[in-house]
């Protein structure tokens, strides 16, 4: 449903883009990772033809958006990080308007405006000012508005910024809820977001994607050693000591504080090392306690800054 092809978009002698190539497939929710001034909002609106791409091909739904970006167009819903929302106007009178500009035939107004609300969890507050209403729901209106053309495709950049936890949780349902019935890339700077909605991940640093998989694959992919958490009662430095002293241990940091003479760490270890029975030799022979031991994946987070600042996992 959106091809990227060699994707390149400069601006003046810098170049924000940098051959950039990746598909969504149909009905995937895929979420696009990256730092500040990656790269992410520019390729969106490449995608969604605000921007023509300096060099490459962009297609949306079988159509150029270079070279048939009327119909492109049509197959998309977009909502930026700031909506342009109309703050004096009721929800319902904003979102009749919208679908007028995007060209939706008058007799499907009403009916697409209905639907909208009804997708968006915004028709309880169809007659309140939109400058009257919290943050959540005035992102649920910038939803809706991305959704009156009733579009295949469905651009989302930092749909949930500036929100509570619940109105987080909220939008997400909501997202998840347009599984199948929409092809979805969402930019998101919250990494738990991506592992409750989305089925990819595309991770672009400077330009460049430098990853893209399930989220699943990409911490076994990525992750080139094995991390062990373990809690134990034993004197500190003692106990740090002994651990670096095993054939295999790359690193030992303290993970979280704990009661007083309890301690927990991750305990790094060389790529094919499982060292958990090593360990425990140890402790038992210190005559230590240990209170919890296993083995560990690195999280998104863990992986995401690993990519994005060239370390080596």
């Amino acid at each position: 449903m959106i091809e990227l092809q060699n994707v390149i978009k400069r601006f003046g002698t810098k170049t924000a883009v940098n051959d950039v190539s990746f598909e969504v497939r149909k009905g995937e929710i895929v979420g696009f990772l990256g730092p500040n001034g990656a790269g992410k909002t520019t390729t969106m609106r490449i995608i969604t033809g605000f921007f023509p791409p300096t060099e490459g091909k962009v297609k949306v739904a079988g159509n150029d958006v270079v070279n048939e970006p009327v119909k492109a167009k049509e197959k998309i819903g977009y909502m930026p990080e700031n909506v342009p929302l109309y703050k004096e106007l009721q929800v319902e009178e904003y979102l009749k308007f919208i679908a007028e500009i995007k060209g939706v035939q008058k007799d499907m107004v009403a009916t697409r405006v209905t639907k909208a609300m009804e997708e968006s969890g915004t028709a309880n507050v169809r007659k309140m000012i939109i400058g009257k209403l919290s943050k959540g729901y005035r992102q649920r209106v910038g939803l809706a508005q991305a959704i009156l053309n009733d579009p295949e495709v469905l651009i989302l950049d930092e749909p949930t910024v500036g929100l509570d936890p619940k109105q987080i949780k909220e939008i997400r349902n909501l997202i998840k809820n347009m599984k199948g019935e929409r092809t979805i890339i969402l930019s998101t700077h919250i990494l738990p977001e991506v592992n409750m909605t989305c089925d990819r991940v595309i991770v672009i640093n400077e330009g460049q994607i430098v990853a893209q998989d399930r989220v699943e694959n990409l911490t076994k992919t990525f992750q080139k050693s094995g991390r062990i958490y373990v809690q134990v009662e034993a004197p500190k430095a003692q106990f740090e000591q002994e651990i670096e002293k095993i054939n295999g241990v790359t690193s030992i940091t303290e993970a979280e504080k704990l009661e007083s003479g309890v301690y927990s760490y991750n305990i790094d270890t060389e790529e094919g090392a499982d060292l958990r029975k090593e360990i425990v030799n140890r402790i038992v022979k210190k005559d230590w306690g240990l209170l919890e031991l296993k083995k560990v994946d690195l999280t998104l987070e863990e992986v995401f800054l690993k990519l994005v600042t060239k370390e080596v996992i």
